[in-house]
């Protein structure tokens, strides 16, 4: 009775190292995809951000780069913002000048139709 219960254990545990064992192949093909499709997405970014930095010396670009490259293209974004905004904020107050000058210049030529 043990032995037929311990060559039933034994025959589950093998059914579990199996199982282990498929798992892990599908796993390292999973980690295989996801280092290629990585690797396709740096291409990618830096073939967007510069398409000349896209190979250096015909390497592949690495992690640092990519990093790199995309805080720059972010700063750059950020000023652009930054002086929208700014230029926005410009040329709101010139119209608002302009609207001043304008209302000064009706009530200049109504003082003078007035005169005459």
């Amino acid at each position: 009775q043990a032995e037929k219960e311990l060559e039933e254990a034994c025959a589950r545990q093998a059914l579990q190292l199996q199982e282990m064992g498929r798992r892990e192949r599908l796993l390292r093909a999973e980690l295989g995809q996801a280092k290629d499709q990585l690797e396709s997405l740096k291409t990618q970014v830096m073939q967007v951000c510069s398409p000349a930095a896209a190979r250096v010396a015909g390497k592949a670009v690495t992690e640092q780069q990519v990093i790199e490259k995309v805080r720059q293209v972010w700063e750059e974004s950020q000023q652009s913002h930054e002086r929208e905004k700014g230029l926005q904020e410009e040329l709101s107050y010139r119209l608002s000048k302009e609207k001043k000058v304008s209302a000064n210049i009706k009530e200049v030529q109504k003082s003078l139709h007035e005169l005459q």
